[in-house]
Parts: structure tokens; sequence; C-alpha cells
């Protein structure tokens, strides 16, 4: 089996420069992930896509994106449709349970429709993470709601449709970003909340959702559990997010690129994968960077390469649907949620 390197790598347009294919070629990542720059027309992503994949030599990869739904949507009009904030799923679950399960699942079958159609077999949702007073908004509506339970079931769903649909779910940010606040993005969020307090609400959801095949760690300092290190860097969070809640699937790190680590590409690159990381994630594209990180990473080991086979092996052959039945459906129910009728 050719070695594959644990590496999740962006790229810069919507094109592969020759550069870019050399270094994919040469490299051969597990996966990529896309943004909005790279998503111009239906064709071309569809290109762009195959291109990747014929370069790398795979078809056993992870093509990814973040089509969240509200201020996360990679993929918008006028060739997509911009689903729903997970929020919004949420207030309908306040009105009906049932409801709100249902919109959420179909919501997800039909992101997995039109990521499927692309050649994309990952979807970095749900979100579990939980929102708490005072926190920065950088999850805000992301979140489906306030009560861990709730966010559980609803990020079920969530999966369940995107599964369905033929598409991998990668839950997030584990093991909780609800409580930063600061965003990741531009500074360190540091959450000094107690053990149990996180056990109680910040971890809930990942343990009730433990068994699914792929998730994406937290850049956040718990000074309960590591007083220095972000959850992505940290041995100790790392064993907790294994033996604790549970996750025995394919652990990627969030964005290297992201501000809240402190050190150079490669010290982020080393640190993530010695404390337990199977794979970690390069966004921006940019050349110099991803150099870097190829030259430290490494291979999968043989457990990241079980998860992997573990994870690919659930995708399967969408089940039928009616998309525009399906969306007319969703959005006759998310416009009761404002009156609090049931339909």
């Amino acid at each position: 089996m050719t070695e594959r390197l644990a590496a999740v790598f962006g790229c810069a347009g919507d094109v592969l420069t020759e550069i870019e294919e050399a270094f994919f070629r040469d490299v051969k990542p597990i996966g990529l992930i896309l943004f909005a720059r790279n998503c111009q027309t239906p064709e071309q992503v569809r290109i762009l896509i195959q291109s990747w994949r014929d370069v790398v030599g795979s078809d056993d990869v992870l093509v990814s994106i973040d089509q969240e739904g509200g201020r996360v949507c990679r993929l918008g009009p006028p060739h997509w449709r911009s689903p729903p904030a997970a929020a919004e799923f949420g207030r309908l679950f306040d009105v009906d349970e049932d409801l709100g399960v249902e919109a959420a699942r179909l919501n997800g079958q039909v992101v997995a429709a039109e990521l499927r159609e692309l050649g994309i077999n990952v979807d970095c949702v749900p979100v579990l993470d939980v929102p708490v007073a005072g926190a920065h908004d950088i999850i805000g509506d992301r979140a489906y709601a306030f009560d861990p339970d709730i966010i559980a079931v609803l990020g079920r769903a969530t999966c369940d449709g995107l599964q369905a649909g033929g598409v991998l779910p990668v839950i997030k940010h584990i093991p909780g970003h609800g409580r930063a606040t600061v965003d990741s993005h531009e500074a360190l969020p540091v959450v000094s909340a107690s053990r149990e307090d996180l056990d109680r609400l910040d971890f809930a959801p990942f343990r009730t959702l433990a068994a699914l095949p792929l998730a994406m760690t937290a850049h956040v300092v718990f000074t309960a559990l590591d007083e220095r290190r972000p959850a992505t860097t940290s041995p100790a969070v790392i064993e907790l997010i294994r033996n604790d809640i549970g996750f025995d699937g394919l652990l990627m790190t969030d964005d290297l690129s992201m501000k809240a680590l402190p050190g150079s590409m490669e010290d982020r690159t080393r640190d993530s994968r010695a404390a337990g990381c199977d794979v970690v994630l390069h966004c921006n594209g940019e050349a110099g960077e991803m150099t870097a990180i190829a030259g430290c990473v490494g291979s999968l080991n043989a457990e990241g390469q079980s998860r992997l086979d573990r994870a690919l092996g659930r995708l399967r052959p969408p089940e039928p649907i009616d998309i525009p039945a399906a969306v007319a459906r969703i959005d006759s129910l998310l416009r009761h949620v404002s009156a609090g009728t049931r339909t």
C-alpha cells in the first residue's frame, strides 16, 4: 500500500497550478479541503476535484468542505442553495421536537446530494459546541442550541441525513469550543471552567456522538486539563477525547494556519501529531506552509490508516431524494418557527 501523508490541504484557486500538481503528486495527502475561492461553478468544481484525485492517484481520499449553513457556507448562490444556520433547527425543535429532527435530517440529506454531485464526500459539520453566556460569537448560530442534549439530537439527525446522502460528517470542535471568549482564528482562547462543568456541558454532545467516523479538534486551552497547551496539541486532552469521550474515529486538527496556535508551522505540525492527532488540516493553500508541513508531518500510522479505512467504509450510495420537494418541506417547517405554530 502506498503511504499517504497524514494531512488534508487546501489549494489556492479554482484550478490546480503546475506547482500544486507536482506537490500533491509527490506528497500524496489523504485529503483536500475546498473553500469559496475554489468554487466558481459546478463543472469547474468537478474538474478541480477530479484533477486533484488524478494527481494523488487514489479514490480512497477525503474531499471536504465546510457547508454548515448560515454564515459558514463555501457554496452559495447563484449555483448552490444557502442552507439554514444550525440555530434555526434548534428553534424549530423548541416548537416541535419531531419536526426539528425531521428538518435537520432532511437538510443534511439535501446538502449531501449537492456535495456528492460535485465529488465531495465529507462535510465538516455538525458543530456540537455548546455556547455559554459571554462567549465570543464565533460559534453563535452555528450551534443548534444552548442545551447539550438538544445539540446531540439535532447533530445526530444532521449526520444521519449526510450519511443517507453518501457524505461523511465531521463532529467539531472536539472537545468543545462554545466557551471561547475570543475567536481562535485570531487568538488563543483559554477556558478556565472546572472539569465537572466541562463534563456536564461541553463534552456531553461529543460523548453522545462518539461513534461517528471523523472529528476535528478545538484550538482551545482547557486549564482543568492542560494549563498551557490547546486541545489540538495537548496529549492530555487527546487522551480524554479517546478514553473519556470515547471517540475512536479519525481525528484531525482544526486549521493549523489559525492564529490560536503558537510556533512555526513545523512546530504546530509536530506538536499536533505528537499529541495524538491522526491528521493535520491546513486550509489557506499557501505553498510554503504546505511544504513545511509535508516535510515533518509523516505518514498515517497503522491506527490512523485503520481509522481512515473505517471512515471510508461508511460511505454508501445515496438514498433517492426529491431535492425541490425536500427544500420546500424544510422551508415550510422553518417559516413556522417565529409564529410558534405546528405544521
